[in-house]
C-alpha cells in the first residue's frame, strides 16, 4: 500500500464544491469493504447485508465500546463513506479501506439530505440512517492526518457527515459494487 502525501487543510476546502455535487436522489455503491478483525480488510464485489450481522462476514459486533448499550450498536452496523471525500483524503484508491468504512458511495450523505430515518435502498438491501455520529478516531487522524480530521470534523464537514453516516440494515439482500444507491423514505 503506498503512502500518499497529506493534504493540507486548505486543500481539502478547495474541493468541497465537488464533493457537494454529489448526486442527491439516486448514486452508486463504489467499493464494498469488509474488516473480518482488528485493522484486516477485505475488498469485495459483492457483499450480503444481515439483519442481525450487518454486512456479513464483518467484524463490527466485536467493536462495541465499553459500556455501550446494545441498541446504540445495533445503530452502528453499517458505515457509509462519500467515495469523492475519500478519493479526496485517500489520493490513491489502495488507500480507501484505511478508512474503517464498509460501503463507499458516490451520494450525498448530508444531513440535510439524509437525516436520521432516512431509508436508502443499495441493491437488494435497504438500510436506514441512524442518528449514532461518525466522527473519526485517532487512527483516522493517523492515516489521513490532522487535517483530514479537522476537515471532516469542521461544523461544515458535520453538517455534511464528511466522515460518514452510521445505519442499520432494514431489509437484508445482496448488494453488488455498480449498484444503484436510491432514497426511498
Amino acid at each position: 500500500m503506498t503512502q500518499s502525501p497529506l493534504l493540507s487543510l486548505e486543500e481539502l476546502q478547495a474541493a468541497l464544491d465537488q464533493i457537494r455535487a454529489s448526486p442527491r436522489e439516486t448514486g452508486r455503491l463504489e467499493w464494498i469493504v469488509r474488516r473480518p478483525s482488528v485493522d484486516a480488510r477485505e475488498t469485495l464485489t459483492e457483499g450480503q447485508l444481515d439483519l442481525d450481522g450487518g454486512l456479513v462476514g464483518d467484524g463490527w459486533q466485536g467493536r462495541r465500546s465499553p459500556g455501550e448499550r446494545a441498541e446504540a450498536h445495533l445503530n452502528c452496523q453499517v458505515t457509509l463513506m462519500n467515495a469523492r471525500v475519500i478519493a479526496l483524503l485517500a489520493q490513491s484508491r489502495d488507500r480507501w479501506a484505511l478508512a474503517g468504512d464498509q460501503l463507499y458511495v458516490d451520494f450525498d450523505l448530508g444531513l440535510e439530505n439524509l437525516p436520521p430515518g432516512t431509508q436508502l435502498e443499495i441493491g437488494a438491501a435497504v438500510v436506514e440512517v441512524t442518528a449514532q455520529p461518525h466522527t473519526g478516531c485517532k487512527k483516522f487522524s493517523e492515516r489521513f492526518g490532522p487535517d483530514a480530521m479537522k476537515f471532516v470534523n469542521s461544523p461544515e464537514g458535520r453538517s455534511l457527515n464528511l466522515r460518514g453516516i452510521n445505519a442499520k440494515v432494514i431489509r437484508p439482500g445482496t448488494i453488488r459494487v455498480g449498484d444503484a444507491v436510491r432514497k426511498i423514505q
